[in-house]
């Protein structure tokens, strides 16, 4: 099985990052995997075996939808949750986010395990990469 690791550092404390991680109306702007994507839908039930589903949209009106199950919920340090693309739910894998605050900075730490490919790490990669600049872009610096 294979992993990625991702950090990306914010100007902004800690629990304004783990809201914007946490809350559906902040998520609706900002979970898209590139800048011209958008997030129709996010469904938060935030506790530890509640369930959460994410949905992103491309510009040829596609609709990709995650969703899972939240396994840890420690704010404003860290949450953790399994992962599955409806389109293919046999493929569950596990994500950790740790936010790391120093002075009024957050260093995320995105930690994702159980890939069956490097291929589909990879993809996955450069997915949290734009969700991560967008966060960055329509949210934190907003």
């Amino acid at each position: 099985m294979s992993e990625l690791r991702i950090e990306r550092s914010y100007d902004a404390p800690p629990e304004r990052v783990f809201a914007a991680w946490t809350s559906p109306e902040v998520l609706r702007r900002w979970w898209a995997a590139r800048p011209d994507w958008t997030s129709p839908e996010a469904e938060v039930d935030l506790r530890v075996g509640g369930r959460y589903r994410l949905a992103m949209s491309n510009t040829e009106g596609e609709t990709h939808v995650v969703g899972g199950v939240y396994t840890e919920v420690a704010p404003p340090e860290r949450l953790a949750y399994t992962w599955a693309w409806e389109e293919d739910a046999s493929s569950e894998s596990h994500v950790t986010v740790e936010f790391r605050g120093d002075g009024g900075r957050t260093t995320v730490v995105i930690t994702h395990a159980g890939f069956t490919s490097e291929r589909l790490r990879d993809e996955h990669a450069s997915g949290w990469d734009g969700c991560l600049d967008n966060l960055g872009r329509r949210v934190l610096e907003a």
